[in-house]
């Protein structure tokens, strides 16, 4: 493949998402992992010298991270981020649009008072999101600090414009979108009910290489617990999606919106499941024009994780669950599959000195069928000096057996194709909302919702927002005090419980309703817990792709192109508003606020673009917004 050479044109970006700094740092074996290869990671973009490092969200693993976890963090930060070499690209956006929630509403490398030699833009994960009163997050410390600068963060629960930073190096333009974590369920609601807008510039709009990074589920978990990628407009390049963390880091284009998608994937085993035992990499993204390619780099600090499946029902020859010695031989069977497992590790880490000595090990056992398992503890207790994680090498469990199919009988065989706490994600709210609808009728909820009580179970349990239940039942118990005063209801117990059953129904179904008192509800626990605090006192796969020509044929660069497609989009006028530009920050010239020369001036405009059930609007010149 023709490849992309470094030039004034050409955008370089480390990309990498799910870094979790702070997984198990209380670990005596594992607890570094994250720390040392989050300095893997920042290593090679100060080698490869490139113009950004982009990350996807969920930097930390902790809502909350411990003062070691911020510490190291930072260490890494200033040592690999500050210097002298200038940062070769400017910013043409309104920074004031861009960080509109910032005390320093301007991007790193341009504060006057600080050496940047590295940028880096990150969006917020699910576990890093902003809480509390003041809803702050770790990555809001940073940008404060002036280390990160941090991007994508909506406000608004009605109502999401996505603006990007416009970003320009020689005659390469990069529209920068970012999405911060959003639950699965309201964001997908919100793109249903079409209030989700991305804002694009209305001059040259074709010229731009439209780059998009969102943390959400990827994979259905639920009706509307993911997102689908038909859900994103037809106009983006290419998305980086951060959340899941199987490596698929290899752009793959999306058949109807023909946009490519790159999933990074975590760089550190978080759970002992399939996804996480593929090779873990970063992306050294090239982007010159509209052309791009996407370089892997194997990340070497990762603990090394093999994992391999049994089924003792497929080994008849060796395992007959009536004879009384079949434990001892399945014990012995799985100590031969462990040790095979230990061999390929030691092999793999041979090549690579930087791997972690111990590797992660995961054997899991069905065994249904009639078998017995046999003491996980006294099999872990032989490897407490090689594997990295002893206490759950093996994991037991069971099929359901499927039942002969039949009209009135579910086949929950096949509903079940893996075990629950291996293939599945079991949430908080999932589980409040399965207790009570199977729980007995005298301990049902009579005033709150299901749903209600389930995000206040989870803010409590993810949040460590110990007021949101409490403030949850008072803030219903308001409301229905006030309907019931509406409706004048007589005071007969039986006319007050058919009142209050049907006011609970009706919120049931208005589910924007919903959402609003749960938000209020956690609001006055994040008060409450504020004011409590103030009174105790404180590429393999390196192709060339053009993503500028859409459909069939070639381009200039002998490379497979597409044709342009043509967008029947209702088009408006824009207002214009101030922005500021920037120049490209040399070793002699620093400030904010230069103007930038050539065809970026304050007068470009910018066009309103719809799309019927998706979202796309506009953005202006220097660019200012436009609804």
């Amino acid at each position: 493949p023709v490849l992309l050479r470094d030039d004034e044109d050409t955008f370089k970006i480390l990309i990498a998402t799910d870094i979790h700094l702070g997984y198990l740092e209380k670990d005596p074996v594992r607890g570094n992992d994250t720390f040392v290869t989050f300095n893997e990671i920042l290593d090679h973009a100060q080698k490869n010298e490139v113009d950004f490092v982009l990350l996807g969200g969920d930097l930390f693993h902790e809502n909350k991270p411990s003062r070691k976890t911020v510490h190291s963090c930072l260490e890494s930060l200033r040592k690999y981020c500050m210097g002298d070499r200038p940062v070769q690209f400017e910013i043409l956006s309104d920074q004031a649009v861009n960080f509109h929630y910032s005390r320093f509403p301007w991007v790193n490398y341009q504060d006057e008072n600080l050496n940047i030699s590295i940028p880096i833009f990150s969006i917020h994960g699910n576990h890093d999101d902003p809480t509390g009163a003041d809803a702050l997050c770790a990555l809001d410390i940073l940008s404060c600090a002036g280390l990160l600068n941090h991007f994508g963060r909506s406000t608004s629960v009605e109502k999401i414009d996505i603006s990007p930073i416009l970003l320009r190096k020689g005659r390469t333009k990069i529209a920068l979108y970012g999405l911060g974590a959003i639950p699965d369920e309201r964001l997908y609601r919100m793109f249903v009910n079409k209030q989700v807008t991305m804002l694009r510039p209305r001059e040259d709009e074709d010229s731009w290489f439209n780059l998009f990074v969102i943390h959400q589920n990827r994979s259905k978990h639920g009706a509307t617990n993911y997102i689908p990628e038909q859900f994103l407009d037809d106009f983006i390049n290419l998305v980086v999606w951060g959340h899941e963390h199987e490596c698929k880091i290899a752009p793959s284009q999306n058949e109807q919106q023909r946009f490519y998608v790159s999933q990074p994937g975590s760089s550190v085993v978080t759970s002992l499941s399939p996804g996480e035992a593929v090779k873990k990499h970063i992306g050294l993204l090239h982007v010159k024009g509209k052309k791009m390619k996407m370089q892997k780099i194997a990340l070497e600090t990762v603990r090394t994780f093999y994992m391999e499946d049994i089924v003792l029902a497929d080994h008849p020859d060796l395992f007959n669950p009536d004879n009384p010695k079949v434990t001892q031989a399945i014990q012995a069977f799985c100590m031969e599959k462990v040790e095979l497992m230990l061999d390929n590790a030691e092999r793999e880490r041979l090549g690579n000195p930087r791997q972690p000595e111990k590797p992660l090990i995961r054997l899991r056992v069905d065994y249904a069928g009639g078998f017995e398992p046999f003491s996980v503890h006294r099999f872990s207790q032989k490897y407490v000096d090689r594997v990295a994680n002893p206490k759950d090498i093996i994991y037991f469990f069971r099929h359901r057996e499927q039942k002969e199919k039949n009209d009135s009988d579910l086949n929950f065989g096949k509903l079940v194709s893996r075990p629950a706490s291996e293939g599945m994600t079991l949430r908080v709210e999932d589980l409040v909302k399965q207790y009570f609808q199977t729980a007995e009728k005298k301990v049902q909820l009579s005033l709150l919702t299901e749903r209600g009580m389930g995000e206040a179970v989870q803010e409590f349990v993810d949040k460590e927002e110990k007021d949101a239940i409490e403030e949850l039942v008072k803030f219903q118990l308001e409301k229905t005090q006030r309907f019931l005063k509406e409706r004048r209801t007589d005071a007969e117990e039986e006319k007050i419980d058919e009142e209050v059953r049907k006011f609970r129904e009706s919120r049931k179904k208005n589910t924007e309703e919903e959402d609003e008192e749960v938000r209020e509800a956690m609001t006055r626990a994040r008060a409450h817990r504020s004011e409590d605090a103030i009174l105790v006192a404180a590429s393999s796969d390196e192709e060339l792709i053009d993503t500028g020509m859409r459909g069939t044929g070639d381009s200039d660069d002998g490379l497979p192109a597409t044709l342009s497609r043509g967008r029947g989009r209702a088009r408006g006028r824009a207002r214009g508003a101030r922005g500021q530009n920037s120049t490209a920050r040399g070793s002699s010239q620093r400030g904010r606020g230069s103007t930038s020369q050539g065809s970026a001036t304050s007068s470009r405009t910018y066009k309103p673009v719809s799309v019927p059930a998706k979202n796309t609007s506009i953005m202006d010149g220097r660019p200012s917004i436009c609804p």
